[in-house]
């Protein structure tokens, strides 16, 4: 019979050993605890299971570091800066802030996919539709309708969908300067239409 190791133990075998059995060791000891706690946190089995799995390999590939009696004030979890304390803490700060990246990521993405769909299949506005938008929504809505697809989208992903300037690069494929820029260029012409 062996003896029973600590978090600490296993966490330094899978970080300076690649110890697959204090992985698998440490796996079982610590997913289902994860998996129910956030399951708590978010409904979507599908998003829990990769977000329990993403925190496993983080901890695998040793992109995420464990410093049990380490000096250093806890990092962000998930980068080499590395944590201190208790191995159920640290796997829930890993595994928190990768289901926020997750739900920020299935939820603006998919409004942005749906927006931008029906921007793209919608080349004119007809006559009636910019009369029954500016009866419905004043003169945002025509001011909005009159923006070009790009100035749109970047609002959208920015203002609507609150994701940094960042986010909505990756998100729209562009660089961070060009959502700056098609951001700065849309505030002025929406000025410039409601004055």
């Amino acid at each position: 019979m062996s003896e029973t190791r600590s978090d600490g133990e296993l966490l330094r075998a899978v970080a300076e050993d690649a110890d697959r059995r204090a992985f698998e060791e440490l796996y079982r000891r610590y997913a289902p605890w994860l998996t129910a706690r956030m399951r708590s946190r978010c409904a979507d089995a599908g998003i829990v299971d990769d977000v329990v799995q993403e925190t496993f390999l983080a901890v695998w590939r040793g992109t995420a570091r464990y410093r049990e009696n380490a000096a250093a004030a806890v990092g962000a979890a998930g980068t080499s800066s590395g944590a201190r304390g208790d191995a159920a803490g640290w796997l829930w700060r890993i595994a928190s802030r990768r289901l926020i990246d997750a739900l920020r990521g299935v939820g603006a993405r998919g409004r942005l996919r749906q927006t931008l769909a029906r921007l793209r299949h919608r080349d004119e506005v007809s006559a009636e539709e910019r009369v029954l938008a500016e009866v419905e929504h004043g003169d945002l809505a025509g001011a909005l309708v009159r923006l070009s697809p790009e100035l749109r989208a970047v609002l959208q992903a920015t203002v609507v969908d609150g994701l940094t300037t960042r986010e909505a690069a990756v998100l729209l494929g562009i660089p961070p300067g060009t959502v700056k820029t098609r951001a700065m260029r849309a505030r002025k012409q929406l000025r410039e239409a409601l004055a």
